[in-house]
């Protein structure tokens, strides 16, 4: 048997822009993803936290230390710049692997989005 289970999470991020007219997807600083193993291409979910909005989009590569979250495409309609949102992939595991598995969970500073 197999069960789906939180992979990566990076709580409590800020919106620094969206760009309605890009194809779509969430850009990430670089730094935020390896921290949290979401590699680019990666399907996530992001959970807005000032208007609960839940939508489902994929990761691409920001500048790395730039602090960049920002919704492309679609996705840009349901955050404003400053929402506090959360990032979350999950994975697939048999279930005995599941039960010893832990995420990658990072908590950002939200004034900034720094690691630090």
């Amino acid at each position: 048997m197999n069960i789906e289970v939180v992979k990566s999470k990076i709580h409590r991020v800020r919106i620094t822009g969206s760009d309605l007219n890009y194809i779509g997807s969430i850009t990430i600083d670089e730094d935020l993803m390896d921290a949290a193993n979401i590699i680019e291409g990666e399907k996530v979910h992001i959970v807005n936290i000032n208007n609960g909005e839940r939508f489902i989009t994929y990761a691409i590569r920001g500048e790395r230390k730039s602090g960049d979250i920002v919704l492309n495409g679609p996705a840009a309609r349901k955050v404003a710049k400053d929402d506090i949102i959360i990032i979350i992939s999950y994975a697939t595991l048999e279930f005995e692997e599941a039960k010893a598995f832990k995420p990658s969970i990072v908590f950002p500073n939200e004034n900034d989005n720094s690691l630090t």
